[in-house]
């Protein structure tokens, strides 16, 4: 289902900027389109709330970082959004994958993701998702503590040997929200390189015949727009390589650098660029490994929110509009049960209205989610037309990543659907949660 777009309509005004998909395009109606269909159209199809992805998006932005860096290793940071069509996508275009827990794994795995281009990470994992990892054989593991060396090592096969990679901490703060920057020490991720803790934990990987360390791995944080905190990255990982080459004698061929890359939720939000990125990170390993006569180790970076993100865009219909306090509340058919972020990051998003034009003057809403709580904010102070009313439907661009991956049914209110749009063409990628699909968990009388 779709509707024609408009050939004598004005240039949109979001062409060129990262919050809607390139796709986007306006109809007379006061509609957008994106990926061909329309939103309002889709609003009716599917109900609300929902989840558009726009798959051309999807793969122009997984083409951007192999262009940008074609002798790279560009690992899809699957937390970010995981489906099977997402899994398809992201092969398809010539990229790894990055998961966290035996679900997203067993995920892939029935996907047919080749099983060596997956990478396995987290700060606790159990010992099922190191026998799933195993099992199914992926391509590296990497270590986040000096537990989990011994407790890989026990479950590796006679005979078979695993590549792995450390988690360092470099002890670098970046990140749009404290709760976000895994670069420093203090926090549950990785081993700090201060102190000597990662020096500590190569040693033992190295004594343990069964594990191949191939390598360092660090994360920085996320929403990270500048590329100084990635430089300095560099500057201190390969420090610590050639110190890890002059006192045990080996060099590591791999270096992932994470991700963490910014994406624009609102206008003249800061963008990481990824020519920019490759340009400048590049160039500093280069430098640093002959300042240290290192061979380059072959770079990995786990770009998640940056290609799923501005792919996305969520649909609501309005439920009430109040006005109290001197402010207007409009309120939606969801919230932090499909998008917890504003509630734990404090983060806001656009707001636009799609399904019919008005001539309204503007005037300042704030768009609040139907849950029993104070702080269940979806955007504040964003315009919206002064007729705004119940039964409208409203577009949240930036919203394919960190959003269905974080739903809960708070509230018991079941999670919502995603649709795929490419072409002028809408299909089920993730069917929504229903009341029946809750009840069915509740086996106790």
């Amino acid at each position: 289902m779709s509707l024609p777009l408009t050939a004598c309509a004005p240039p949109h005004p979001y062409a060129g900027t990262p919050l809607w998909p390139a796709s986007t395009q306006p109809l007379r109606t006061g509609d957008l389109a994106v990926g061909g269909v329309s939103l309002a159209e889709l609003a009716d199809r599917f109900g609300t709330p929902s989840y558009v992805i726009d798959e051309g998006e999807v793969r122009e932005r997984a083409r951007a970082w192999r262009t940008a860096l074609p002798d790279a290793d560009i690992a899809y940071a699957g937390k970010a959004f995981l489906s099977r069509a997402m899994i398809r996508w992201v092969e398809e275009e010539g990229l790894s994958l990055d998961v966290c827990s035996a679900g997203e794994l067993e995920l892939a795995a029935l996907s047919g993701f080749p099983a060596e281009r997956i990478v396995l990470h987290g700060n606790a994992k159990s010992p099922a998702d190191l026998r799933d990892a195993l099992r199914l054989g992926v391509g590296r593991i990497v270590i986040d503590s000096t537990g989990e060396i011994a407790s890989l090592a026990a479950q590796m096969p006679p005979g078979a040997r695993q590549r792995v990679l450390l988690r360092v901490v470099p002890g670098i703060a970046a990140g749009a929200h404290s709760a976000v920057r895994t670069g420093v020490e203090g926090q549950k991720f990785g081993l700090p390189i201060a102190g000597g803790e990662a020096e500590d934990a190569v040693a033992r990987i190295l004594g343990q015949p069964r594990l191949e360390l191939v390598g360092l791995h660090c994360h920085l944080g996320s929403q990270i727009a500048g590329l100084g905190p990635y430089v300095t990255a560099v500057r201190k990982l390969v420090a610590l390589l050639a110190e890890l080459r002059d006192r045990h004698g080996v060099t590591f061929p791999e270096l992932d650098l994470g991700g963490g890359f910014a994406i624009a939720y609102r206008e003249g939000d800061p963008v990481l660029d990824p020519a920019l990125y490759a340009t400048r990170v590049t160039g500093e390993l280069a430098l640093q490994c002959a300042r240290f006569g290192l061979p380059v180790p072959r770079l990995t970076v786990e770009p998640g929110r940056w290609i799923a993100g501005p792919a996305g865009v969520a649909l609501y219909r309005v439920l009430a509009v109040k006005s109290t306090g001197g402010r207007t509340f409009v309120a939606v058919d969801g919230g932090m049960s499909d998008n917890p972020r504003p509630a734990l990051y404090g983060v806001r998003y656009t707001v636009r209205l799609v399904g019919r034009a008005s001539t309204a003057p503007a005037r300042s809403a704030t768009v609040v989610g139907r849950h029993c709580e104070a702080g269940d904010v979806l955007a504040e102070d964003v315009p919206l037309p002064g007729d705004i009313r119940p039964g409208d439907v409203l577009a949240v661009p930036a919203a394919g990543a960190y959003q269905v991956s974080m739903a809960s049914a708070y509230n018991l209110v079941g999670r919502p659907p995603v649709v795929a749009v490419s072409e002028g063409r809408a299909r089920l990628l993730v069917r929504r949660e229903t009341l029946e699909d809750l009840r069915s968990r509740d086996v106790g009388e």
